[in-house]
């Protein structure tokens, strides 16, 4: 089987690529980032690596014609983006979406859509399940643009699936391990790790009452290879995560503790490192039943564990950095 990923460069990509190659299969990655994290497979003959923007439909519509299968992850994400540049996030997220469609509807190819939790917004009912109701916030708050480009997305998947196109959505929850983004930025794992193995302090947004359900990157890809395999989750949307439920606060204290950091634990109020135009959610869980149904999959990995893994793989990025030096 031959598949193509966009945004195959990424976190969740490059591991998804390695997956697929495991198996056998070849493996098309498209993406316009940096090669850090898929260059260990450039020697693979059935590893191919394409270095171009989702929004080149011409490209595109290309590489859909030669796969079999399609993973859409190419995305603009991370809070950052949210806040500081909301045009990238609507444009990438919602045209680079219609683009891999069209292609995949002309080719009549499978695709399965990397969705996210956020597209729940802050629905107070608690488990969230795929078809539970979107309550999101003012337009004027950029914090909202992510989700409502990627609910945009799930739309128009849905919409060719009527037309034919067989789909699958995917609404990860929180997804961390090795490769994951960069130290100090992107995601609250990855910015907690910076700070905890400089022994810096490590800056809790708020109260740090907030609570997430950590999934562990290997648990989220058997997932989504299952996803892409099973004729059965055609037409569905699946929560992709663990429903074990920990706060921001616990998080930091296990991060601390299971790298050994010096760090104290502050706590900065969130307008102070995302601005007036951020709204915080204050617990997300998934129903997970779908995904043990129908795919297979439970979410096994232990939170103290993969984050051993995730430090041990950071750790060694830092020490690597600082040797260069």
């Amino acid at each position: 089987m031959k598949v193509l990923i966009t945004g195959g460069a990424g976190f969740l990509g490059s591991h998804l690529a390695d997956a697929f190659l495991s198996r056998g299969d070849n493996v098309i990655c498209l993406d316009s980032g940096s090669i850090a994290k898929i260059k260990h497979n450039f020697d693979n003959p059935r590893f191919t690596y394409v270095h171009d923007t989702v929004l080149n439909e011409a490209m595109v519509d290309s590489l859909v014609g030669q796969v079999d299968l399609v993973y859409h992850l190419a995305a603009v994400v991370g809070v950052e983006h949210y806040v500081a540049d909301p045009y990238a996030v609507l444009n990438v997220n919602i045209n680079g979406t219609q683009i891999v469609l069209r292609a995949a509807y002309k080719h009549n190819k499978k695709v399965v859509f990397s969705s996210t939790s956020e597209v729940y917004g802050r629905n107070p009912k608690i488990p969230w399940s795929e078809d539970d109701d979107r309550v999101l916030g003012s337009t004027r708050i950029d914090r909202w643009c992510y989700s409502t480009s990627k609910a945009a997305g799930e739309h128009f998947c849905f919409a060719y699936h009527k037309l034919g196109l067989p789909v699958v959505v995917l609404r990860y929850f929180n997804v961390y391990g090795p490769r994951l983004d960069a130290l100090d930025r992107g995601r609250v794992v990855t910015i907690f790790l910076g700070q905890a193995l400089r022994n810096r302090p490590i800056t809790v947004v708020g109260d740090g009452s907030q609570t997430r359900c950590f999934t562990y990157v290997d648990d989220a890809i058997r997932a989504s290879v299952e996803a892409g395999l099973r004729e059965e989750a055609v037409g569905r949307i699946f929560n992709i995560g663990s429903d074990r439920e920990y706060t921001i606060g616990d998080l930091a204290e296990k991060i601390v503790r299971l790298s050994g950091s010096q760090s104290e634990i502050v706590f900065v109020p969130q307008e102070k490192v995302y601005g007036d135009s951020y709204e915080d959610v204050p617990r997300r869980v998934p129903d997970v039943t779908l995904m043990q149904q129908v795919l297979g999959v439970r979410a096994e990995t232990p939170l103290e564990e993969g984050l051993r893994c995730t430090i041990d793989y950071f750790r060694k990025q830092l020490e690597d950095d600082e040797a260069a030096v």
